[in-house]
């Protein structure tokens, strides 16, 4: 408990400092009008791994393919694991984004509504299988990552 009392006081008069308070070890993070890319992480039920994909190769990666067109993604990813980690750890699908930009990334698409109306004119249909994909979902993390590679000297 002491421990924590003393690092919590060390982050206030740090902050009363003027002092930047950042995880040890962060990356910083990319100018506002760079790519800015984030990872979806998905844990998909035992046994239920193919049927999630199936679901979302249908009923979501249009959508993101379409938002590409729109210059507003400049690019997606679909992977998944070579081989098994401990449940914990597990995932079974990881999507990488890259945005236009930051702002792209953490705002709503104004337009995706209506890009769903239009790539599904069946809505009882895909509310239905997009309700099964997330009923078969274990967990779901999104980690935006930061590009820390060093330039070539």
């Amino acid at each position: 408990m002491r421990r924590i009392w003393i690092a919590v006081c060390g982050a206030l008069i740090a902050l009363g400092m003027g002092m930047p308070v950042t995880a040890q070890g962060a990356p910083p993070q990319g100018k506002a009008d760079q790519p800015y890319t984030v990872e979806y992480y998905y844990k998909v039920q035992w046994g239920h791994q193919q049927e999630f994909l199936d679901l979302f190769l249908k009923n979501h990666y249009p959508l993101l393919r379409r938002m590409e067109t729109t210059g507003r993604m400049l690019s997606v990813k679909i992977e998944s694991p070579a081989y098994h980690t401990t449940e914990d750890g597990r995932w079974d699908y990881r999507v990488t984004i890259r945005f236009r930009n930051s702002t792209v990334a953490t705002t709503a698409n104004p337009d995706e509504e209506a890009m769903i109306k239009e790539l599904w004119p069946d809505q009882a249909t895909y509310k239905r299988e997009e309700q099964r994909r997330f009923e078969i979902l274990l967990a779901h993390w999104d980690l935006p990552v930061t590009d820390i590679t060093p330039l070539a000297p």
